[in-house]
């Protein structure tokens, strides 16, 4: 007959639990759990198993395995019995410790969770109430307070008899307080608390309450008296938030969350006026909790904070499964377990600690277990432990290596050589054994630097004893082995060799050249992951029609860009960049560039006065105001401009059509205010010729060719460059898109020069341009049209004489 344990239960009853995740070759139905054993008490650990026989168990604790004794032995059903548990034994040693049991077939080995046994206590009061003076209507708290395993149940007594809990206006709360709200005269007594659980009884020293005076109606403010504490508890359990306010009139009590979720109001009670019961606590509870105390009727309020921290043991979301794979090949398991916090996950095989190595890797923080071309030594059961501070759970998985008679031999003299940079050719012959059921070969690839899991395959016909290998890395090392195929398995794997592949000179780099000035410009290039590795950049650069470099300029990795100063404005250069690393020089990138046009642009468009500029923009803000004034009367002259200088324009432009239907005028007969452009004197024309911009004459040579038009051809126009240097243009009619634009000009020893004053039509005022053009080398003679082009106006001007 076993003996009775403390509750009255048999040693033979046992809690029945049902395991997923198991291999059905041996696993744990039940496993011991977490106790608290009475002093010189009996104590049973549970543990069952089930699995194909035969089976053996034995007992740990603390890892130290246990031999039967006359204090301690195992019962038949493989629980283990502690006939009198105590904390501290005459030797020293303790009962308490951390119990796991451990089955074993010729499958393999699992161990249970550990069960945490801990002796009942319980220790002396380390707060006593207080004698306390309350006026009648007011607020009174007792609190005692000591610790214990159970934590020891708490009553209070008055004047030696327990208190009336069905009094609404008690309130006890489990953490040793009690609270009277609304104070009577008949309150007045002695009061004492009794702590009970299974280790002791004890009674607190006694305090005295007197209830004093008559209910005060003076005002005062709500004030908080005691707010809720930091409280750590496990998912079932109840949490109390103890809040008492005091005021007068009474304040109202509430509660909130300060992430703003809201309590909710399934398992929530509100214990006395104010204090908050959490029943069947949830991860979800987890916050912290705002006690607030207003003054009815206004917004004056008193807040008061406290957290809860709610754990949750560890759980399986998944378990492992058990599998069969054939040799060489890859095992997985798979265990994701929750908790709070995070459980940590720890592998076991056949009851050891897993160690890691080249073809045992552990991922996804131990979540997923990977063992690459498992062999018969691998063959185990294998036991994924999770655990946190709320507590540990296990599941467990056999792993089944197939292995069939016949199979091939491993391939023989695996050879690899380097091909180039990126490839590789491997090669081998075939096995010595077991050959003729042979369906192929699989070459496994992976960098020699790399993990396992990073391997790869690739697949290769039973007739090929080679294969070629691409798109590698240069400069890296590779590392090869063989397995041949049947239908029934692989064999086992070939021997490992490794080889690397040949250098790589970088790529070409991505080359701009950007003008800074006439005698310099700037080479830019991008950095980029195409290039591959290279110590440096080597520039070159030379005039075209020179066949020698200068250079290299040897410029770092990291530069991205370079000045090339001190050069000639007139001729072209070629720029060229290369990369270059130990292998050598990478291919060139070569660019051509011109300062030709900077310095054209240079003459046709002096520079601005920049520090004039500068000084000028610094205006202060009145000027800024008056600036302003200034340009909404110019924007209102303007509107009023072309409103009455669009009728002078029409005007204008019937006088110069009647001008062209006028017979010409010989020139002996014209009079000399015919060299006077719109009323200006001939001084002032030079002063214009000498402020307007010079255009370069091979420019115009190129801009406007000596041969006639088609068009001038086809209306009888002829060139006479003989009779250009006594050629006197007078006034003459411009057109430039569509606008009357009046033109005088000059012949010159070399040409003839051109003046002209152009009204241009803007969107919404009209504005005259004086300026004029340098004719060099234009010898066409005299013409009835002349046609060129100008940068100022933007168009073709198309002269004709008077």
């Amino acid at each position: 007959q076993p003996p009775a344990l403390p509750g009255g239960r048999s040693v033979g009853e046992m809690p029945v639990a049902i395991y997923f995740g198991r291999s059905s070759e041996l696993a744990f139905v039940v496993e011991p759990s977490d106790d608290i054993a009475v002093q010189e008490q009996p104590l049973i650990l549970y543990c069952q198993v089930e699995g194909i026989q035969p089976i053996t168990i034995t007992w740990r604790k603390n890892g130290v395995m246990i031999v039967d004794s006359e204090n301690a032995f195992m019962l038949a059903n493989g629980s283990l019995y502690v006939s009198r548990f105590q904390r501290v034994r005459g030797d020293g040693s303790s009962d308490e410790g951390e119990y796991d049991c451990m089955a074993q077939n010729h499958y393999g080995l699992v161990v249970s969770r550990k069960a945490k046994i801990q002796a009942a206590t319980m220790s002396d009061f380390h707060i006593h109430p207080q004698n306390a003076v309350v006026e009648e209507g007011g607020v009174a708290r007792f609190q005692c307070q000591i610790h214990g395993l159970p934590e020891p149940v708490i009553l209070w007594h008055k004047n030696s008899m327990p208190v009336n809990t069905d009094n609404e206006r008690y309130t006890l709360l489990p953490k040793g307080v009690l609270q009277i709200t609304g104070l009577r005269a008949e309150d007045s007594g002695i009061f004492h608390c009794v702590a009970t659980n299974i280790a002791n009884v004890k009674f607190s020293r006694e305090a005295r309450l007197t209830v004093s005076g008559s209910h005060s109606t003076v005002y005062k403010d709500p004030m908080i008296l005691v707010g809720p504490e930091n409280l750590t508890l496990t998912v079932h359990q109840t949490a109390v938030l103890e809040c008492i306010a005091t005021g007068n009139p009474r304040p109202i009590v509430s509660w909130s969350r300060l992430d703003g979720r809201p309590i909710g109001v399934e398992g929530i009670q509100v214990l006395g006026t104010g204090n908050l019961m959490i029943s069947d606590l949830t991860v979800q509870h987890s916050g912290i909790y705002v006690c607030a105390a207003n003054k009815p009727g206004t917004r004056v309020r008193r807040t008061a904070q406290g957290s809860l921290v709610v754990q949750a043991p560890a759980e399986f979301v998944q378990h492992p499964q058990s599998i069969s794979r054939p040799v060489g090949t890859t095992a997985i398991f798979t265990c994701v377990a929750q908790g709070e916090p995070p459980p940590q996950i720890t592998w076991l095989r056949n009851g050891q600690i897993l160690e890691t190595s080249d073809h045992i890797k552990l991922k996804n923080n131990n979540s997923t277990l990977s063992i690459y071309g498992i062999n018969q030594a691998d063959e185990a059961i294998y036991q994924c432990l999770a655990e946190n501070s709320a507590g540990s759970t296990q599941a467990s998985a056999r792993l089944t290596v197939l292995w069939a008679d016949g199979l091939p031999s491993p391939p023989q003299a695996v050879r690899a050589e380097t091909v180039s940079a990126t490839t590789i050719q491997v090669s081998w012959e075939k096995p010595l054994q077991n050959t003729k059921e042979i369906i192929g070969y699989v070459l496994h690839i992976r960098k020699a630097a790399d993990p396992v899991e990073m391997e790869y395959q690739e697949a290769v016909s039973k007739s090929t004893f080679q294969q070629l290998v691409t798109d590698l890395e240069p400069s890296t090392s590779y590392s090869f082995y063989i397995k041949a195929y049947t239908s029934r398995g692989a064999s086992k794997a070939s021997e490992v060799t490794v080889v690397s592949t040949l250098g790589e000179v970088p790529a070409m780099p991505s080359l701009f050249i950007k003008v800074i000035n006439s005698t310099t410009v700037q080479a830019m290039w991008e950095p980029s992951i195409k290039l591959g590795q290279h110590e440096g950049f080597k520039l070159y650069y030379r005039k075209v029609h020179l066949s020698q470099y200068t250079g290299p300029v040897l410029l770092a990795s990291n530069v991205t860009a370079y000045n090339i100063t001190h050069l000639d404005a007139s001729v072209v250069y070629e720029v060229k960049l290369l990369a270059y690393n130990q292998h050598g020089d990478g291919n060139s990138t070569v660019r051509f560039v011109s300062l030709r046009e900077t310095v054209e642009r240079t003459v046709l468009n002096p520079p601005c006065d920049c520090m004039k500029d500068e000084q000028n923009n610094k205006t202060s803000t009145t000027g800024i105001i008056i600036g302003i004034h200034i340009g909404v009367t110019c924007i209102i002259f303007c509107i009023l401009f072309l409103m009455f200088g669009y009728r002078g324009r029409l005007l204008m432009c019937k006088n110069v059509q009647e001008q062209l239907s006028t017979p010409q005028i010989p020139r002996s007969q014209r009079s000399a205010t015919g060299f006077v452009l719109n009323g200006a004197t001939r001084r002032d024309r030079d002063d214009r010729d000498l402020n307007g911009k010079q255009l370069d004459m091979n420019e115009l040579e190129r801009l406007f060719p000596a041969s006639p038009s088609q068009e001038q051809q086809e209306k009888g126009i002829t060139v006479s460059p003989a009779g250009w240097e006594h050629t006197r243009l007078g006034e003459l009619s411009l057109s430039l898109l569509g606008q009357t634009t009046q033109v005088n000009s000059e012949p010159t020893s070399t040409g003839m020069n051109v003046f002209w004053e152009a009204e241009i039509a803007a969107s919404s005022f009209v504005f005259k341009q004086t300026s004029s053009v340098a004719l060099g080398q234009y010898k066409h003679g005299p013409t009835s049209a002349v046609t060129l082009c100008t940068r100022h106006l933007g168009g073709f001007l198309v002269v004709v004489p008077m």
